[in-house]
């Protein structure tokens, strides 16, 4: 049966931007960390280690097993936010800067709602898409506008393509599996079901690239994105997609490129323009216009 919905789920649109400002470090981070590890240690090595995390936060909970449905599309989810998109970007940002990447990353609210209508059984209606397209065009306009982009398209490029996908796809499944586990259990589980992956690759790659020549931003960086970035931002930003749907809430995330700009900022002492705030203007006004949208549900897809 369909059900509809145009009520704004405050509890989900605050957990997701709590999510999305411990992600919005992630890209300076995995930059941090890729200019002193090897990129498959980055990516394999944050899900290993919070993959060791989650292993002690499902203990201490006494979490109970997800069932063979639950573990099939826990696999899907690993493969978007565990593998897919840790990799892929820090592929990419060994050779870009973290501020084209948020160009590219701004696509990811758009990804997510699509795969919620092929995952999650959600159909937002005109209204959500054009709010949902506008805001897309908002960051984007402003990034370019502001400098964040440099030269044209490249491999790089094509790595943060491939991370968008597969991350949206990760997101939606995973909004799906959090109505039933949570938002805690359901990043616990899909880092747990990687290890077989991604522990042997992780010490494969830490005895053949010398891990210990890096210096401690690296390490800093290396830390932020096993611990925020693979961990506990999930803990909010899933049970954000659970309580207020995967299409809706995903699109607090437009602010996102905006927010990785404001920490260059702040840590690199660049400077904010008039034109910064009047993105996040038109960025917030849009999510909050998404939010308004009526969203069908038809089942988990």
């Amino acid at each position: 049966m369909s059900v509809k919905s145009n009520v704004i789920a405050p509890a989900g649109i605050t957990l997701g931007a709590l999510g999305v400002l411990g992600f919005s470090f992630s890209l300076p981070a995995t930059r941090l960390a890729v200019a002193g590890l090897d990129p498959w240690f980055v990516a394999f090595g944050r899900a290993f280690g919070a993959g060791l995390l989650a292993i002690g936060y499902l203990v201490a909970v006494r979490a109970p097993r997800p069932t063979r449905v639950q573990l099939r599309r826990l696999v899907v989810v690993a493969l978007g936010i565990v593998v897919g998109f840790p990799l892929m970007t820090s592929l990419a940002l060994q050779i870009e800067t973290s501020a084209h990447g948020a160009v590219v990353i701004a696509g990811l609210p758009m990804a997510t709602a699509i795969w919620a209508v092929l995952r999650a059984g959600e159909h937002p209606r005109p209204a959500f898409w054009l709010a949902s397209g506008f805001g897309f065009v908002a960051v984007l306009t402003f990034v370019f506008t502001s400098g964040g982009v440099g030269g044209g398209f490249g491999v790089a490029d094509v790595f943060l393509l491939v991370a968008v996908v597969l991350c949206g796809l990760g997101y939606a499944e995973g909004g799906v599996v959090a109505r039933e586990l949570g938002g805690a259990h359901t990043v616990c589980w899909a880092l747990v079901v990687s290890l077989p992956v991604t522990v042997p690759v992780t010490v494969i790659v830490a005895a053949t690239s010398g891990v210990d020549r890096a210096d401690g931003t690296a390490w800093f960086g290396f830390g932020y994105v096993t611990v925020i970035s693979m961990f506990l931002g999930f803990f909010a930003w899933y049970a954000g997609l659970a309580a207020g749907g995967v299409a809706k809430v995903s699109q607090v995330q437009l602010a996102q490129p905006i927010l990785t700009l404001a920490w260059s900022s702040l840590f690199l002492h660049e400077q904010i323009g008039w034109i910064t705030v009047v993105t996040a203007i038109v960025v917030l006004t849009c999510v909050v216009w998404t939010q308004r949208a009526r969203v069908h549900h038809v089942g988990n897809g």
